[in-house]
């Protein structure tokens, strides 16, 4: 049990950043804590073959529950996550523009949503693979039956990858600020252009994705080293000072740094001495 990150195949490097595997069991389902999940730069499809989660956004007070795979796109709100008494996700964590070119729907139709995939993909497909996924004995078996099922998309996808995929996916891996300029130029756009195209592809605009990816980085490596204080991290990352840290923490968590990384020592893979640092 626990929470757990698996790379892709090879083959599908190119569409999926990670896998991300949560597999929890409690006997007394009244003490489960809610997941604080802040928005992080991923679009996401989620599988839960066995118990579902309830989904509420703290803000817009939107409300999902009783979905047993759904899609995400760029969040922009905290949402706290209950997760049942005997709880499997299966995630695919998807590379930039990948979740646009596999459904062709654009990114800002499911911005800040929490959409049935079944109104996405075909149900009876979507059925079998909880089936398989609840059933299996391995890992290995979960991700060759979802790069199976990835494999049939891909081939059926008419969208190519562009060159603001590359870049965006360049963007989740420099702790620098790259200009709109210098993005859309590397994007072989003008940055007109470049907004318009990242929008539909990612569902929010240039700015506030680097806003999102700087403040995941601050977020994670906060939770890999508990003890570093929040002025060095701020430096790392490129903020101005430890005021801009806080900042951005109040404007994408509604909390300051300390606030919510105090509600998040109370998430549930905590009880399993499992901290979320992906």
């Amino acid at each position: 049990m626990g929470l757990y990150f698996f790379p892709p195949g090879q083959a599908l490097n190119n569409i999926v950043r990670t896998y991300r595997v949560v597999d929890f069991q409690f006997t007394d389902i009244s003490s489960i804590p809610p997941k604080p999940y802040p928005p992080r730069p991923e679009h996401c499809l989620s599988f839960y073959p066995k118990d579902t989660e309830t989904v509420k956004y703290i803000s817009s007070g939107k409300t999902f529950s009783n979905l047993q795979s759904v899609l995400f796109g760029q969040q922009n709100e905290v949402s706290n996550r209950y997760v049942g008494r005997d709880f499997l996700l299966f995630q695919i964590v998807f590379r930039p523009g990948a979740l646009y070119r596999l459904t062709g729907i654009p990114s800002y139709e499911i911005t800040n949503a929490y959409v049935d995939a079944e109104t996405v993909f075909p149900a009876a497909e979507l059925k079998e693979i909880n089936e398989r996924l609840a059933g299996a004995v391995h890992v290995s078996s979960m991700i060759e039956c979802i790069e199976s099922f990835l494999s049939r998309r891909i081939r059926q996808s008419k969208l190519d990858i562009h060159a603001l995929d590359k870049v965006c996916n360049l963007m989740l891996h420099t702790e620098k600020n790259l200009s709109i300029d210098w993005l859309a130029k590397e994007s072989c756009l003008s940055t007109r252009q470049y907004e318009r195209k990242f929008m539909e592809r990612m569902g929010v605009s240039p700015k506030y994705y680097q806003k999102i990816i700087r403040f995941e980085n601050a977020f994670r490596l906060k939770n890999q080293f508990p003890k570093l204080d929040w002025l060095s991290i701020a430096i790392q990352y490129g903020y101005h000072d430890y005021q801009h840290l806080v900042k951005d923490y109040k404007a994408i968590t509604q909390q300051t740094p300390n606030e919510f990384h105090l509600i998040d020592l109370s998430s549930p893979e905590r009880a399993f001495g499992d901290a979320d640092t992906y």
